[in-house]
């Protein structure tokens, strides 16, 4: 009697959720915040973003990425603060709060100053642009505390695989960075050094920047020793065209976000965002057959995945809704400086990116 093949049972019991959605839901957090400069928005958003990962982080090496991003931001919206305070701002106002020395410049430097008055409007429009750019910076970093870069390399199309080996293998950096940052601050601890200061990060840092490095690389070389990057051989023809496809597919998903999320692109945008994706989905189909690897009990992506992915995608589209409803709330004025508002509605779509928070399942725990 012949044997029967039956499907393999899904394991029970905590698992990881699929990393390619909780991607789409980081880059739906950032696709809001790249529609509005209001602070209070902002900070909602990254008070949202960061929830989440404190609800549902793990306890990997690279989940603890999270806290470097946040700094980051912060750097960044400091120099940007610092840059308007020491060069000045295209922004002009009447509120002036301090004037420092200006320095005197050539005539071919017109334009540019060093110095100056410093206005209360010009420190606004710093602070709203200095601000996206730091939860740009929070959402990324959330996606990197949740998402494991080795189960996103096994989650992409065929067509992918050479360029996501690349990125993964520069996306493991970081969480490598800070790895080794607890590491060696620890290790300065029980030797009674002070582990806090510039000197201090002096000592660290080139330790730091080399095991960082030589970890990516041993990743890199371990995954070419057991085979990966293997193609077969397809026609000319058929790579051309799938060179083709992918590449216009993905102008037009460009072009179309670019046009989504400014105010110009209403009308030719999604029939555009349409279109770039059926070319990039054929190209990338017809990518695949070039691969010839398999996958070990790959991701699901089951209800849970559809949830989360689901909540990014809608705060993208809601925000975007409400930008258009709300443009005076989404872009405070800062000539005349204005107290910002915050419309309910958008509040409302803020907060659906909260859904992970209780949809996610809670990622397992390494045995001690």
């Amino acid at each position: 009697m012949p044997r029967t093949r039956t499907a393999a049972r899904p394991a029970v019991g905590p698992r990881h959720l699929h990393p390619g959605a909780w991607w789409l839901w980081a880059l739906g957090l950032a696709a809001a915040a790249s529609r509005t400069t209001n602070p209070l928005l902002l900070l909602l958003i990254g008070a949202v973003a960061g929830y989440v990962v404190a609800a549902r982080r793990g306890d990997e090496p690279w989940s603890r990425s999270y806290g470097a991003f946040l700094r980051l931001g912060l750097l960044v919206l400091g120099i940007r603060m610092a840059f308007t305070v020491l060069l000045g701002s295209p922004v002009q106002g009447t509120h002036v709060l301090l004037t420092l020395p200006q320095l005197p410049l050539p005539s071919w430097a017109q334009g540019v100053r060093v110095g100056g008055a410093i206005t209360l409007e010009g420190l606004l429009f710093a602070l709203y642009e200095g601000l996206k750019l730091a939860v740009l910076l929070v959402c990324v970093g959330a996606a990197n505390a949740l998402a494991s870069p080795t189960r996103l390399l096994r989650a992409l199309p065929g067509a992918l695989y050479e360029a996501g080996l690349a990125a993964v293998v520069a996306m493991t950096f970081a969480p490598n960075l800070v790895a080794d940052v607890r590491r060696l601050r620890a290790a300065r601890r029980l030797r009674g050094r002070d582990d806090r200061g510039v000197a201090a990060l002096l000592s660290v840092g080139l330790p730091v920047l080399e095991g960082a490095l030589e970890r990516s690389v041993a990743l890199a070389a371990a995954m070419d020793t057991r085979g990966f990057g293997r193609t077969a051989d397809v026609p000319r023809r058929l790579a051309h065209a799938t060179a083709a496809l992918t590449l216009l597919g993905l102008l037009g998903i460009c072009a179309a976000l670019y046009g989504l999320l400014g105010a110009a692109g209403r009308g030719w945008a999604l029939p555009v965002l349409l279109l770039g994706l059926a070319s990039a989905g054929a190209g990338l189909l017809l990518g695949g057959r070039r691969s010839l690897r398999t996958r070990y009990r790959p991701d699901p992506w089951a209800v849970r995945e559809w949830l989360v992915a689901g909540s990014g995608i809608a705060v993208a589209a809601l925000t975007v809704w409400c930008s258009g409803r709300y443009p005076a709330a989404f872009a405070p004025s800062v000539v005349p400086p204005e107290l910002p508002s915050l419309p309910l509605p958008a509040v409302a779509a803020v907060l659906i990116g909260l859904v992970p928070a209780a949809a996610a399942p809670v990622p397992p725990r390494r045995s001690s």
